[in-house]
């Protein structure tokens, strides 16, 4: 829940060029060594390489990114730098592999079913676009997608999977109230052929994809007037996509990187705080910095 000022905020005449401006400007180089696709990329050697690293690397995105990365990593070990091979081992050796492996509340037993699932699914698809693009044609939606990529994911329900792997995959038509972001990360790194994403599906335009909604983009999204919402929900995802989109209808989440790095590197301190404001392009369009009074802590939670 965000906790700040109920007053209708919204972002300067002038917020368009604001945030090209700190597009342009932003240290990509920087920030991609302390995100997970950072790591993604080298394994990435073609598209089914790139959908297995990308998949596992998403699915893990819980916590801070540098506890993520070292999870990444381990995964990485563990699959002898090629994590493929999980897909193509049999269920002994791949269930050894993965013994003792954790991260947050995510187990090796839970991988090893992801690692079986996407065995399941290259037998019936080129690859998950076509998962998802199957779902997302049945409607004409991009939740439609997630959905599809969500439920194969997850895979039958008989035999009973490890317990809580599937709540590793939300989908937005099942639970509105999750923004579904690592599916939405996972969906971006894969669609988008600008860097840094990988840019390996070719039949879903970036045009259509929504903002993987992290607590960072979120508090900043809210804060620049892109969203009234006071909770992270595929609605504020959907409010803050069509905010962007208004600025670039072609690649509404090519901002979606920067804002997220803006918050975890600190650039964004969440606070008035001049030191370290003052040179933001987008200082004009923040909440804080606008409203009479507002010096203390906003805070999302």
């Amino acid at each position: 829940m965000l906790r700040c000022s109920t007053v209708a905020h919204h972002p300067t005449p002038e917020f368009p060029s604001h945030l090209e401006a700190l597009y342009r400007g932003f240290p990509f180089a920087r920030s991609l060594e302390h995100d997970p696709l950072g790591h993604v990329r080298p394994l990435a050697r073609d598209a089914r390489s790139g959908e297995v690293a990308g998949i596992f690397a998403s699915t893990l995105a819980i916590g801070n990114t540098t506890a993520i990365r070292g999870a990444f990593v381990r995964l990485t070990s563990i699959a002898g730098g090629d994590l493929t091979s999980l897909v193509r081992d049999t269920p002994a050796v791949r269930s050894r592999r993965l013994q003792g492996f954790r991260h947050r509340w995510i187990r090796g037993d839970q991988l090893a079913r992801l690692a079986a699932r996407l065995g399941e699914i290259y037998g019936s698809y080129d690859g998950l676009e076509g998962v998802f693009v199957e779902g997302m044609e049945s409607t004409g939606e991009f939740a439609s997608g997630v959905d599809a990529l969500a439920r194969a994911l997850r895979g039958p329900a008989r035999p009973a999977p490890p317990r809580g792997y599937a709540h590793l995959f939300p989908s937005p038509k099942e639970s509105p109230r999750s923004p579904c972001k690592r599916l939405t990360l996972f969906v971006r790194w894969m669609v988008r052929p600008t860097y840094p994403d990988l840019g390996l599906w070719t039949k879903v335009p970036p045009s259509t994809l929504r903002i993987p909604l992290d607590q960072h983009v979120y508090w900043i999204a809210y804060h620049l007037g892109l969203t009234r919402r006071k909770s992270r929900s595929w609605a504020t995802v959907e409010e803050v996509t069509a905010a962007l989109r208004a600025i670039d209808p072609a690649d509404p989440v090519k901002y979606d990187f920067v804002l997220c790095h803006t918050g975890i590197s600190g650039d964004c301190p969440k606070r008035r705080d001049m030191a370290v404001c003052g040179p933001c392009v987008v200082r004009p369009d923040c909440l804080l910095w606008r409203l009479p009074g507002s010096n203390g802590r906003a805070r999302a939670g």
